[in-house]
């Protein structure tokens, strides 16, 4: 499997093409075929990307990651025969800011000498993106946010979502990915359509493995007064030609979030794709597809 080190985290990537060459093999660049860069949301992987690159490939060559401390980019073992030390929550909203990982992007891209690129982000992903584009505008030809949008600050549901989610990061043993079942129930409030098993069982295994700090980290980050102030300012600043997809259905990023944001900016087009909820890709692959190439056209 190909890794690139960024920041002293070896991050896996891939690469899905029209030849269908082997994924550690980088493709032509003197092609001048352009290039898309898949972006996955929190406490999964590119796994779930796969099937929409594939379908694209049509028209880009795909790149896929996994974000450090998520996937297959696991970060560094702790010394074992050091004291074990729990980070604070100042420490995880430093150390896994959504704009150190679109700092980490930028790295990848540099290291793999790619200057321009489209994007294609998803949920937390899409908020790296945005973040990503604004600061790199003349690296992004357009850009495809889904499952994205802005929120108000409430600190009373804040500190409880926070409360609620460690225990549910603490809680997560490996061996729950291997209880017949389990991966449709965990997955039910993510969805509105059903989708493959595999899928479902891929991001299931992503979620227990994912890193303790990165996992808890991005939480915090990610539903945060500072992402709650900063991200309609974001918004408001994309120029580049983007595309936001929402899911009807979505209750963890709801469509009304989603249309609230592409309002923000002319740059922005809004597609609301009926009786999808979190993963209109995976639950709905044609239309996600027909409204993406609609856009690209």
């Amino acid at each position: 499997m190909p890794y690139q080190t960024v920041r002293g985290v070896d991050h896996f990537y891939q690469w899905i093409t029209s030849n269908d060459r082997a994924k550690d093999t980088a493709p032509d660049r003197e092609s001048g075929r352009p290039v898309m860069v898949f972006i996955h949301g929190w406490g999964g992987s590119s796994r779930y990307w796969e099937c929409t690159a594939r379908s694209l490939t049509d028209r880009f060559d795909c790149l896929l990651y996994d974000l450090r401390g998520f996937g297959r980019s696991s970060l560094p073992t702790p010394d074992r025969h050091a004291a074990p030390r729990f980070a604070t929550k100042a420490e995880l909203e430093r150390d896994y800011a959504l704009e150190t990982y679109a700092d980490d992007l930028a790295d990848l891209l540099d290291a793999l000498g790619l200057d321009r690129v489209s994007l294609n982000a998803h949920s937390m992903g899409a908020s790296i993106a945005t973040l990503f584009l604004n600061r790199h505008r003349d690296r992004v030809d357009r850009a495809i946010l889904t499952c994205s949008g802005i929120f108000d600050y409430d600190p009373l549901t804040f500190n409880l979502f926070h409360a609620v989610s460690r225990w549910v990061v603490i809680i997560r043993p490996h061996w729950m990915a291997a209880i017949a079942g389990l991966e449709g129930l965990f997955m039910q409030r993510f969805l509105h359509r059903d989708i493959p098993i595999q899928d479902k069982r891929d991001f299931l295994t992503d979620f227990v493995l994912a890193d303790f700090d990165a996992a808890l980290g991005t939480i915090y980050t990610s539903v945060s007064r500072h992402a709650a102030t900063i991200m309609p300012q974001e918004f408001a600043r994309v120029d580049v030609p983007t595309l936001l997809v929402a899911g009807e259905h979505d209750i963890i990023i709801p469509a009304v979030m989603g249309e609230r944001a592409a309002k923000l900016s002319p740059a922005i087009d809004y597609c609301e794709i009926p009786e999808t909820a979190h993963f209109p890709m995976l639950e709905d692959s044609s239309t996600y597809r027909s409204a993406i190439v609609d856009f690209l056209n």
